[in-house]
């Protein structure tokens, strides 16, 4: 069951922009433990892209985005986005994003999580 909303997402160039945004329904955003930046390719698992935690103060991010994403959130819109910079063709697929209020612990683990959106495409091409 649908629960949160992405939107933002499109189609670049490579090394371009797109900034996503996820809008969470005040009774999930108000008990999530975090609230995660997924992202699955064509004939690709799911991967964790971002996390952002209870607070706001701590955020994960995988390896391959250190530096280019940042996960950020605004507690008055119930909204986290993911700024995505120096777009690569590697970072395409769908994006997800998903809430964890049952689980707390890391947040690159998918099955951590109990509510997801339907997701938003990003193309980077080169």
């Amino acid at each position: 069951q649908v629960q949160l909303v992405e939107s933002g997402g499109g189609s670049v160039q490579a090394g371009g922009s797109l900034r996503l945004s996820c809008a969470v329904p005040g009774y999930i955003y108000s008990n999530s433990w975090k609230i995660g930046w997924f992202r699955q390719a064509p004939g690709k698992e799911r991967e964790a892209v971002a996390a952002i935690f209870r607070g706001g103060e701590i955020s994960y991010y995988v390896d391959s985005v250190k530096g280019r994403f940042t996960v950020t959130q605004d507690n008055a819109k119930n909204t986290v986005y993911l700024q995505m910079n120096s777009l690569k063709p590697e970072d395409s697929g769908m994006y997800y994003c998903a809430a964890d209020t049952r689980y707390g612990g890391p947040g690159i683990d998918r099955r951590r999580y109990n509510y997801w959106g339907q997701g938003t495409q990003v193309i980077a091409s080169s």
